[in-house]
């Protein structure tokens, strides 16, 4: 089953998507270059990416951290949702005029919108003292913080709603058809935010452009929303995360 799956994402929608998620990634890995790689302009041009990467306490220092998070929601979120997106390519081979790159496109402005508080949030932390220039944490009990809001968001009542609708994009497609495929985007993207936007914002703990964390990051949001091994992850997670936050909070001491 998994194998015709795979065959049938052979669309040019699916070679667009893959395409945007595979440019999204790239962008991420040179930003993620350390600042000695940087510097040689010969090959990355190093003054874009390290301006691009670095905060400044004006406008054009939120636009650059506000792009940072708009990559970032895409290369991260997108894989995680390719589930829901090619059951709903199924059913939109059944139904004339279902949009594929509008339900995606929906999808997309869900997390523009989360990228838009992400960035300003950085920005207000950034001026306070909180974040370093490259969103990196400068405080452990902060840092534990961050890490006890998502341990226990793992427990709560609405992480676990939004999961069983992302674990079931059939029914949940079924329930919403009728709304078109935009607003059909934008509550998955509205499901898909209430599941990852505390494991998202741990990104200021693991450092917002360290490419291995934000990997990790991805992995898991994947697997949680699997319905066979999600179960088995989203509460285990929970644990961990409220341990290391007692962790860390033990070593700020």
């Amino acid at each position: 089953m998994i194998a015709d799956r795979i065959r049938s994402m052979s669309g040019f929608h699916w070679l667009a998507l893959f395409c945007g998620i595979l440019a999204a990634w790239t962008i991420l890995f040179l930003m993620a270059i350390p600042a000695e790689m940087r510097e040689l302009n010969a090959i990355y041009g190093a003054d874009f990416w390290v301006s691009l990467c670095t905060i400044t306490p004006d406008a054009s220092g939120f636009a650059r951290v506000l792009l940072m998070w708009v990559v970032m929601s895409a290369a991260m979120m997108a894989p995680t949702a390719l589930p829901a997106f090619a059951t709903y390519d199924d059913l939109a081979r059944q139904a004339p005029g279902a949009k594929f790159s509008a339900l995606v496109s929906g999808y997309l402005a869900v997390w523009i919108g989360f990228s838009i508080l992400a960035a300003a949030l950085q920005m207000v932390l950034f001026q306070v003292g909180l974040l370093g220039a490259l969103g990196d944490s400068r405080s452990g009990f902060f840092s534990a913080f961050l890490l006890v809001v998502a341990g226990l968001y793992q427990f709560s009542p609405m992480k676990e709603a939004c999961l069983s609708k992302c674990r079931m994009p059939m029914t949940f497609f079924m329930q919403h058809w009728d709304e078109g495929p935009w607003r059909n985007g934008l509550r998955l993207g509205l499901t898909c935010l209430g599941c990852c936007w505390a494991l998202m914002l741990l990104a200021f703990v693991g450092g917002v452009m360290n490419i291995a964390f934000m990997g990790l990051a991805t992995l898991i949001m994947i697997f949680e929303k699997l319905p066979d091994i999600g179960r088995w992850v989203t509460k285990p997670l929970g644990l961990v995360l409220l341990c290391s936050a007692a962790f860390m909070a033990a070593y700020a001491l």
